[in-house]
């Protein structure tokens, strides 16, 4: 009987534990990673035509193979010129995520504001160099109701009101976490038809240590991630988009590129009412990404789905994950008078 405790607590340490380095070792990811500027680069914050954004994406990826991780996320962009005078602009934003794993409900909430400082170098080329932080709020939880232990069964049948005799670690930990970021972005051709995007953020500088037990305490990797993007125009109805994104935490990282093709019907020739939007991603020895996106005015639904080609392939039947996301953007009204902020327009 004493092996045997001896066994359940190992494998307590191991299934509490565990979890944690994963976690510490590599952060949540989208396969649209493109719409998530916040998570990719603080000095992305803002960065579109419209006077703002607002977003809701949700991830359920390994279902086919253990209790999925599920990923629901929300945020929110703005900016504003800095003055009458300036091409400068100052860009906030907001995004708070929601993330969901295994049979104990391991769950990450978190909450990350962010401000972006962009400024003019070419306004005839639509070229800035952008400046942006992030400070944000992290919490690490589980749910020790779901813990089942080998003292609750009794003459072989399980029952949750048998008592376990455990004492389990604490069910949350909260944590407080920061970030910066630069980028650059500015427009070539005849007409500025290509647009080019380039920057590298660092997260989790403080490097915050944390555990459910009180020790051993577990390092929070930094996260050094890269992003280069180029878009342009074919047709009249037809432009692209190509996106790619480097991250690095611990001995994890992750290189993901592709491209988007945009058909676009307009309205007099002005404003885009309706486009429809296919590509294709590779997530680098780990899957391949396809991607469609209708955006009817100023709403545009995305859907991707990862086919696994690592080397789990057999044991999850190549399904990955699935994506959703959805988006609206627009603008404040009739600014009358009021200067209108020059941004990017990718």
């Amino acid at each position: 009987m004493k092996k045997m405790k001896t066994i359940i607590s190992c494998a307590l340490i191991a299934l509490f534990i565990c979890p944690v380095i994963g976690l510490a070792q590599a952060d949540i990811h989208f396969s649209q990673f493109y719409e998530t500027s916040v998570l990719r680069n603080p000095a992305l914050t803002g960065v579109f035509s419209d006077d703002y954004k607002v977003g809701a994406y949700y991830r359920n990826q390994w279902s086919s193979i253990s209790n999925p991780y599920s990923t629901f996320l929300v945020s929110a962009e703005t900016h504003f010129p800095v003055s009458n005078t300036s091409e400068d602009f100052l860009s906030i934003g907001l995004l708070g995520y929601y993330d969901k794993a295994g049979s104990l409900d391991q769950k990450i909430t978190c909450a990350y504001p962010a401000i972006n400082y962009n400024k003019s170098l070419d306004p005839d080329h639509n070229t800035f160099i952008s400046f942006g932080f992030t400070g944000g709020y992290m919490q690490y939880s589980y749910d020790p109701n779901k813990a089942t232990f080998n003292n609750q069964y009794v003459g072989g049948k399980y029952s949750p009101l048998n008592p376990s005799n455990e004492n389990l670690p604490r069910a949350k930990m909260n944590l407080w976490d920061i970030g910066a970021g630069i980028n650059f972005n500015t427009s070539r051709g005849e007409n500025h038809d290509m647009t080019y995007v380039i920057g590298i953020s660092g997260y989790h500088f403080t490097q915050p240590k944390f555990s459910y037990y009180q020790s051993p305490e577990i390092k929070h990797n930094m996260r050094l991630n890269g992003n280069a993007a180029v878009s342009g125009i074919l047709t009249d109805m037809i432009t692209f988009q190509a996106h790619a994104n480097y991250a690095m935490q611990g001995t994890y990282s992750e290189l993901i590129f592709g491209g988007i093709v945009n058909c676009t019907r307009q309205t007099s020739g002005v404003s885009d009412i309706f486009v429809i939007s296919g590509g294709l991603f590779y997530r680098f020895q780990d899957a391949i990404v396809p991607v469609v996106k209708i955006k009817y005015t100023s709403w545009a639904i995305g859907i991707s789905y990862d086919v696994n080609v690592s080397s789990l392939k057999d044991a999850s039947q190549m399904q990955g994950g699935y994506e959703f996301t959805l988006n609206h953007t627009g603008n404040f009204g009739d600014k009358g008078m009021q200067k209108k902020t020059v941004c990017p327009k990718f």
